[in-house]
């Protein structure tokens, strides 16, 4: 797991060379961006039950799989749909802070679809519940960190729908 600091450091040192101009303006966007994207982890952290809330109601509210004989109509899979829904919310945070969605390809997606696919965890309708967190993030944040997490969890999707 790496931050946009230590990805700039390590691309620059692989190299044997100074920090060039190039980098320098990486870090320095990355820093001029610290304080909004404190500021959008402490509002996830005050709201991350009612954001996880929200996408359930948003996806799953007329979806078939929560119908009886759906894949998630039993109260376990559901409460599991709910941890993994918690889960992505986190670590997509961790990522919007860092700067870098490789942590989400470590964390996160590493094996998550076969081991989905195998327990008969529809991953359609995760994507679709991971959109609509997105879209709760993006209007409880605003646009400019609700746009910068709407990065990790399309990256999120897409591991998924690889």
């Amino acid at each position: 797991m790496q931050d946009a600091v230590t990805a700039v450091i390590n691309a620059s040192d692989a190299q044997c060379q100074y920090l060039d101009g190039a980098a320098l303006a990486t870090l320095t966007s990355y820093f001029q961006t610290g304080e909004f994207r404190i500021s959008a982890a402490k509002s996830i952290n005050a709201n991350a039950a009612d954001i996880v809330k929200g996408a359930v109601a948003r996806s799953f509210s007329a979806a078939e799989v929560t119908r009886p004989g759906g894949q998630l109509s039993t109260t376990r899979r559901y409460a599991a749909c709910i941890r993994d829904l918690d889960y992505f919310l986190r670590y997509a945070t961790y990522a919007m802070l860092a700067g870098d969605a490789s942590i989400l390809d470590e964390r996160v997606l590493n094996g998550l679809k076969e081991t989905y696919q195998s327990l008969g965890v529809p991953v359609d309708a995760t994507v679709s519940a991971i959109q609509a967190m997105k879209s709760v993030t993006v209007d409880l944040l605003g646009d400019e960190a609700g746009q910068e997490m709407a990065i990790y969890f399309d990256y999120i999707c897409a591991g998924l729908s690889d």
